[in-house]
């Protein structure tokens, strides 16, 4: 699954760390704004790495959690999802709006299979990267460090660093200068 194979989401181990993780995001999503440390406390479990300084206001959503690698300080704002079948790498300081979704599963286009096999493709966000409410980042896509990413836009290919990006499908709009 994490290379990116065809794999089967009803795997027993599979759905067990699915359900790990949703109890988790349960938990954390519960929880009111002065239970800071039991919110610490769930977010170093939940993540692969990042969890000691995440900034997360839920509620939050994933799959997985431990395929979610954070760098310093990362800020997720309300109704953040994360699909993450494959690795998400995120860097240092980087921010997301309200309702940005990253996903990394695929579907194979021919039915049959479909109905048995998922795949995936990681995800990696750079540093100083700031993301607006409502994105949607999609499987396979890397994103450049101090990028920024307008609200509402689809990221359905690779964003450069120091660049100003958005629309449907998001592109390039300029350099980043000041």
């Amino acid at each position: 699954m994490l290379g990116g194979e065809l794999y089967d989401p009803m795997d027993p181990e599979l759905v067990a760390a699915r359900e790990r993780a949703r109890d988790l995001c349960q938990a954390l999503n519960s929880t009111r704004e002065a239970e800071q440390e039991e919110r610490r406390r769930i977010l170093r479990e939940l993540f692969g790495a990042g969890g000691d300084t995440v900034w997360m206001q839920p509620p939050f959503f994933c799959d997985y959690g431990s395929n979610i690698e954070l760098g310093e300080r990362v800020f997720f704002n309300l109704n953040c999802v994360v699909l993450d079948v494959c690795p998400v790498r995120i860097g240092s300081f980087t921010l997301f709006g309200p309702a940005v979704q990253i996903y990394t599963p695929l579907h194979p286009l021919n039915a049959e299979l479909r109905r048995r096999e998922e795949c995936g493709k990681p995800v990696e966000i750079g540093s100083d990267v700031w993301v607006g409410g409502g994105a949607l980042i999609m499987p396979g896509v890397r994103i450049g460090s101090r990028a920024v990413i307008g609200a509402g836009s689809v990221v359905t290919r690779d964003i450069p660093e120091g660049v100003f990006a958005a629309g449907n499908p998001c592109r390039v709009i300029r350099e980043i200068t000041e």
